[in-house]
């Protein structure tokens, strides 16, 4: 496949391969841009926002939507797209594009709701005989780059949003899955989008990242990804909005008045899907002493019957890994942590097929200073931990530099909202896991997991700016 630079689709000087994940088989390959392709862009994309902020609510709107049921008319083909190029199983895949086409509508929505408001000048010194308001305009040139794990649909919640603020928009999608953001710009092209609104640019996240960030032509970046990379971005962005979509560990809380069944069902759906290659992905559970022993046993034997295979096929319930690097890389803070005492309850390591295969992971007796729980994991592997009291479970939720999504299991009103107001997360969750969202909900962290809000209405905000005007009129009522 080629990029999408400056209206125009255009092969690169070199190409790197996209290989399917589970068989190893090369899919397709892409350009690598360079430079002259990201100045391009650059210049392309800035002069694309001036255009593009004339266009019309209306018509951005109505864009929007038609690509959302071209997505739709194009469900199969899209899922079996993402189950090879990023590894989920085809359920998942199929749920993906699903949430992807209500991302994109609600996004086409919003585009006729960004409401200005008027200012009470008369309400401040000297105030008296004025009119103002503040509308919503664009930011101009939005910069969105994109993980591997959703390759959909979170490029579809910054795309969308960007595009409805009336934006123009360079996309760099994850190098290890480029194709599925190239299908879907071809599909934003064809729902009637203008052709230098949107660009997709592909190659090394590293290379390109500093040169469309740090460029004063950029007046929005949004990012999902590692706090590193997402730190990284701030120090070179300079004086521009960011949304920043970064990591976590989050915890799932399940206390001595649970629904166990409930938790541990929560526990398997939000720890494991996705290979546990999610943000908000069960991480670290903590167990009131009371209950540890029968959630343990009722989680152990779920978790043994997950089935790892080729996520093509209807009956596999885990996914692989994204890429054999990945796998080993978990493997091996499983091994340190084992190491340091620990227990694994459940898995077997590394998988022997060609895809980067691991089996489910249960770790128990887990130091917080051991990488499995400070750290991000992104694998599929949940932690257990013991304790005493509600007190002592929300300590150890919150003693992390994450906090993006939380989660509490009780029949208790009093703590669950205790737990709503005190457990450090932009998202918590009362009787569920974590790993659960809404595509129209505002979605981020606080501490390290990030800044800024996405969901298509909370997104489309911070792809604006306020600009306010005020109307100077003479004491009788003539303008000035």
């Amino acid at each position: 496949m080629k990029m999408f630079v400056a209206g125009a689709w255009r092969a690169g000087k070199s190409v790197q391969n996209v290989r399917n994940v589970w068989t190893g088989e090369v899919l397709d390959s892409v350009p690598i841009a360079d430079s002259t392709d990201i100045e391009d862009a650059l210049e392309a994309g800035a002069e694309a926002a001036k255009a593009m902020r004339k266009l019309p609510a209306w018509d951005r709107s109505r864009i929007i939507c038609r690509a959302a049921d071209l997505v739709q008319e194009r469900r199969a083909d899209l899922a079996l797209l993402i189950t090879r190029e990023e590894g989920k199983t085809i359920s998942e895949s199929l749920a993906e594009v699903s949430r992807a086409v209500e991302t994109l509508r609600w996004s086409g929505e919003e585009a006729k709701r960004l409401f200005g408001e008027t200012l009470p000048l008369d309400g401040a010194p000297g105030g008296s005989g004025k009119f103002g308001f503040a509308e919503r305009v664009p930011c101009g040139l939005v910069v969105a780059i994109a993980p591997f794990n959703f390759p959909l649909n979170l490029v579809c919640h910054k795309i969308g949003p960007a595009l409805a603020a009336g934006n123009s928009v360079i996309l760099k999608p994850a190098s290890a899955t480029p194709l599925t953001a190239l299908r879907l710009t071809e599909i934003m092209l064809e729902a009637g989008l203008p052709a230098l609104a949107l660009q997709c640019v592909t190659g090394k996240g590293g290379e390109l990242g500093t040169a469309l960030c740090g460029d004063r032509r950029v007046r929005k970046i949004t990012f999902t990804g590692s706090f590193e990379v997402g730190q990284a971005i701030c120090r070179v962005a300079g004086v521009k909005k960011v949304t920043m979509e970064l990591g976590s560990n989050a915890p799932l809380i399940v206390l001595d008045d649970a629904d166990l069944d409930l938790a541990v069902a929560a526990t398997v759906a939000t720890g494991y899907a996705n290979a546990g290659q999610v943000c908000i992905s069960t991480q670290r559970v903590i167990l009131h002493q009371a209950i540890a022993d029968e959630y343990t046993s009722k989680l152990t034997a779920r978790v043994a019957a997950l089935k790892l295979g080729n996520p093509e096929l209807p009956e596999t319930t885990l996914s692989p890994m994204i890429s054999s690097f990945e796998a080993e890389r978990v493997a091996s803070w499983i091994s340190e942590a084992v190491a340091g005492g620990a227990r694994l309850l459940v898995g077997a390591g590394v998988g022997t097929s060609s895809a980067a295969s691991l089996s489910p992971e249960i770790l128990v007796g887990v130091s917080p200073s051991m990488r499995v729980w400070r750290e991000e994991l992104f694998g599929p592997v949940v932690c257990l931990k013991t304790v005493g009291s509600f007190a002592e479970a929300m300590e150890k939720a919150n003693d992390s530099r994450f906090g993006l999504s939380a989660a509490l299991f009780t029949r208790n009103v009093d703590r669950a909202l205790t737990a709503a107001r005190e457990l450090d997360a932009g998202n918590v969750h009362i009787n569920w896991g974590p790993g659960w969202r809404a595509d129209l909900m505002p979605y981020g962290g606080v501490k390290d997991s990030g800044v800024g809000r996405e969901g298509p209405r909370y997104a489309a905000h911070e792809m604006t700016e306020l600009k306010s005007v005020i109307m100077h009129m003479s004491p009788t009522g003539q303008m000035l």
